[in-house]
């Protein structure tokens, strides 16, 4: 059995993992370190929870001078959330050997990063969008970052980033080292390791094969016309405390979240071209048990650890076997048995048969009244979307506060969206919108005030009445 110390580790980050209590190197990491060690470039296809942070952050750790100030690593994710969690891990590995460092992301302060920046930061761990905008102000100069990771790289493409993650490495030194790391290859994650890597090393881990006994696995043969109806039934039939339906691509998430909010759901949409401020919005809702149903693209399956989800619903077939695995895996977790069905249009029986192929059985027809709910947490009553409310122009409306400005990231849309989203007040109704430095203002129907503060109270951007207008 291979060991940390087998890895050629040095002590003190052999050290700081015995801290945190790291017995043995999971794949990813017995097989991706030995080579970063030695300075060969990587690409890593491995899935989320695979270990991957300490695969590629040990090695950085290792090759980082914390006697210099200037950065020597950086680390690029999709998400804020990616983020923050790789810089809470890269702390804990380099505490022992004194590494500092700093995250940069957006809706947070940039003036407060500046400074963490200017103080020293050996290894800076940032989303796309903002480090970009630190290195135009010339707050993040890369001229001695000897060392890019571009973590979760499917993701990044999926959200629109990877000309702007070209424009990041170009401003880097090209006798860099460079990791990648990928749920899934798509061509233009191919294409732009061929472009920026050198001879990389590919490195492959196997998806763990999800048993019968974790996730019950259906498919369902429906015409294209007739999914979004099937849809409706098959929840309906199913009843899920929480379910994840997964749509192909961004306009197809639009649409059906419209659909099944017309059927009088209680829905939420996930996906790429919302900003950050509703994709949090949403998951804070999906996550505290408010709404049952979210209708996301693949960019929802990264990171996503909810232990309530008990149905994983794939609308679309997914483009490959690799995500048919991530996407189950949103279901049936934390030893609760979940439910995974799958819509197959005629023309898909050959995708359907490579995904039988590569989880190693038969996916059962599923079929109304022949199976058994999940493994319940509670039972609980549908719940309905609320009412959108109409105005006739002419009532009292009431001033609003939020706790958010432009320094935090706030826009216009996202406070349009939550008090649209969270209280069913019709967009037309919400006016005077201002975003300030470090809050912003709304008026809304006087009548409305208290109700919409109550529904928005949990969001991070969580308004409170100042007075009547």
């Amino acid at each position: 059995m291979t060991a940390f110390a087998d890895l050629g580790l040095s002590e003190s980050t052999l050290q700081a993992l015995q801290d945190v209590g790291y017995e043995k190197p999971s794949p990813i990491q017995e097989q991706a370190i030995p080579p970063l060690l030695n300075g060969a470039d990587i690409i890593g296809q491995a899935q989320t929870g695979s270990g991957k942070t300490a695969a590629f952050g040990l090695p950085i750790l290792e090759h980082v001078d914390p006697d210099e100030k200037e950065v020597q690593a950086l680390v690029l994710t999709p998400t804020r959330e990616l983020c923050i969690q790789v810089t809470q891990a890269l702390r804990t590995y380099g505490a022992r050997k004194g590494v500092a460092v700093v995250a940069v992301f957006g809706g947070a302060p940039i003036r407060t990063q500046q400074s963490q920046l200017h103080d020293g930061g050996q290894v800076v761990v940032g989303t796309v969008g903002r480090v970009l905008d630190l290195m135009g102000r010339g707050s993040l100069v890369l001229s001695s970052c000897r060392f890019v990771v571009l973590d979760e790289a499917d993701e990044m493409l999926d959200l629109g980033f990877l000309e702007d993650v070209e424009t990041i490495l170009k401003n880097t030194p090209n006798g860099r080292q460079t990791a990648l790391f990928s749920a899934t290859m798509p061509p233009p994650i191919r294409a732009l390791a061929d472009r920026y890597l050198y001879h990389p090393e590919v490195i492959k881990v196997k998806s763990q094969f999800l048993t019968v006994d974790t996730v019950e696995q259906f498919s369902l043969q429906t015409k294209a016309n007739e999914k979004a109806d099937t849809l409706v039934d098959v929840l309906a039939a199913e009843k899920p405390d929480q379910a994840i339906v997964f749509t192909r691509t961004k306009i197809r998430a639009d649409q059906l979240f419209r659909k099944l909010r017309d059927r009088g759901m209680n829905v939420k949409a996930l996906h790429g071209d919302m900003s950050q401020g509703q994709r949090d919005g949403v998951m804070l809702s999906f996550k505290g048990g408010r709404v049952p149903i979210l209708v996301a693209t693949d960019v929802a399956a990264r990171g996503l650890d909810i232990s309530t989800v008990t149905h994983v619903v794939n609308f679309d077939v997914p483009v490959s076997p690799d995500v048919y695995v991530h996407r189950i895996g949103r279901t049936g977790r934390v030893g609760r048995s979940g439910r995974a069905i799958t819509f197959v249009e005629p023309r898909q029986t050959r995708e359907l048969a490579a995904i039988e192929k590569h989880v190693g059985q038969a996916i059962t027809p599923w079929e109304a009244g022949a199976h058994t709910k999940p493994a319940p947490i509670e039972e609980r009553p549908r719940r309905h979307s609320k009412p959108q409310l109409s105005r006739n122009g002419d009532e009292p409306y009431a001033k609003l506060i939020a706790a958010g400005g432009r320094a935090d990231g706030v826009e216009v849309s996202d406070l349009v969206h939550a008090v649209t989203h969270e209280a069913g007040v019709d967009g037309e109704a919400v006016r005077d919108v201002k975003v300030l430095e470090r809050f912003s203002v709304l008026s809304v129907p006087a009548s409305e005030a208290d109700r919409i503060v109550d529904a928005v109270q949990s969001l991070r951007l969580a308004p409170a009445r100042l007075s009547a207008a």
